[in-house]
């Protein structure tokens, strides 16, 4: 059996190449490099459209085969070179993954991963989730968090309900948990080791997986470039992204210890879109976000027992 993956011992060779077209501070990018340091030279790679196809399509391109997929259809395509893998007897030994962002994986692509997770087609599937369609000037996705401003939930009179996204969003490790898939997880850039073992375990697993990264977007969240790894990081102690994973889709295994329930005013203070959240006038949006926050940390405790 190889040797653990640790940080100390993760290769010095760069599989995503230099040069970008990507935002300095950019979550995404930290995410890819970090994550094909694991996988690994022998990877095939299924991008949607998003951030990180400008990133791989026009600079620093994977140093593995890859594919541009649309939006809509990366789980298909993942299906497909799976399958045709299989038919010409080289699946062994090639590592398939899926990278998209929320955008493609918890809106737009939806149907089609869910379709591949179903099948039991095998793949690692990475969601860099920057919680909304930053590539295409900031609209609100189904993972944008409630109060957040966007360009399609602005905020602006809030007597006329204009306070920011009013939806909740959705919990995309517990609706691919529900396909009864062998492993699912929430990660952090913030926390790498934790990302690369379940990136690890991922990897072992002969059917498809599910890994969701939180990647802070320093552009349409409004934070400084050299925030992004402190802001992942309050995401995680916040418990608005908490830590957990789940096998088999029943057993959940919560980070209890990471998560140490700090106010979430301490998250959105640091963000312009949610600097509205401040005033007296928003208290109420501010009070809503931090319940919905506890909610579903009392629920993920309640699955994960003691």
């Amino acid at each position: 059996m190889a040797a653990k993956i640790t940080l100390k011992n993760l290769p010095d060779q760069e599989f995503v190449a230099p040069g970008r077209s990507g935002c300095d501070g950019c979550a995404a990018v930290i995410t890819a490099r970090m994550a094909s340091k694991v996988f690994g030279q022998n990877t095939i790679m299924a991008n949607a459209t998003g951030c990180m196809c400008a990133n791989y399509g026009y600079a620093g391109a994977p140093r593995f085969p890859y594919i541009h997929t649309l939006f809509e259809n990366s789980g298909s395509v993942l299906a497909g070179i799976d399958a045709g893998l299989r038919a010409l007897k080289k699946r062994d030994g090639i590592t398939l993954v899926g990278l998209s962002g929320d955008g493609g994986t918890v809106d737009i692509g939806l149907q089609a991963l869910s379709g591949a997770v179903e099948r039991g087609h095998r793949f690692v599937y990475i969601c860099y989730d920057n919680e909304g369609y930053m590539n295409t000037g900031n609209q609100r996705s189904g993972a944008t968090p409630l109060g957040a401003n966007t360009s399609t939930s602005p905020v602006a009179r809030h007597n006329a309900g204009e306070t920011g996204s009013l939806l909740r969003r959705k919990n995309m490790v517990l609706i691919m948990a529900a396909h009864g898939i062998p492993y699912t997880a929430s990660a952090s850039i913030a926390y790498p080791q934790d990302f690369c073992n379940k990136i690890e375990k991922a990897m072992q697993v002969d059917g498809p997986t599910y890994i969701h990264v939180l990647a802070p977007c320093m552009t349409s969240w409004g934070f400084p470039a050299d925030q992004t790894i402190r802001i992942a990081k309050l995401a995680v102690e916040t418990r608005i992204s908490p830590l957990f994973e789940v096998t088999q889709g029943k057993k959940l295994v919560l980070d209890r210890h990471k998560s140490k329930g700090t106010p979430i005013l301490e998250y959105v203070k640091l963000q312009s879109r949610f600097s509205h959240l401040e005033k007296p006038e928003y208290k109420d949006v501010l009070d809503q976000l931090q319940a919905e926050v506890d909610l579903n940390w009392q629920y993920l405790d309640s699955l994960a027992g003691e």
